[in-house]
């Protein structure tokens, strides 16, 4: 699973437990809801500041989007992203 994918799943699981549409989060967060789609469908990786804007339109900790994506880094090698 990609970044963009997890951190999808991630806003659309947190979108669910606010009980919100994509359009009030939109509304709430400043974005269009056909952004929010995009973003929870993982076809778009939001800069920081949607990131925020995000959690605090579904009244969580931006920390909550990125649930399972940590960085791994590397010895002799690169560092890599990881999800799941």
């Amino acid at each position: 699973m990609s970044i963009a994918e997890q951190f999808g799943e991630n806003v659309r699981r947190c979108r669910k437990q606010a009980s919100l549409s994509q359009e009030a989060v939109g509304l709430r967060a400043d974005l269009h809801r056909t952004e929010v789609g995009l973003l929870e469908r993982g076809e778009r990786t939001p800069r920081i500041d949607t990131a925020v804007k995000l959690a605090g339109a579904l009244g969580v900790a931006p920390g909550d989007l990125l649930d399972g994506i940590a960085w791994q880094p590397g010895r002799l090698q690169r560092g890599r992203f990881e999800s799941g």
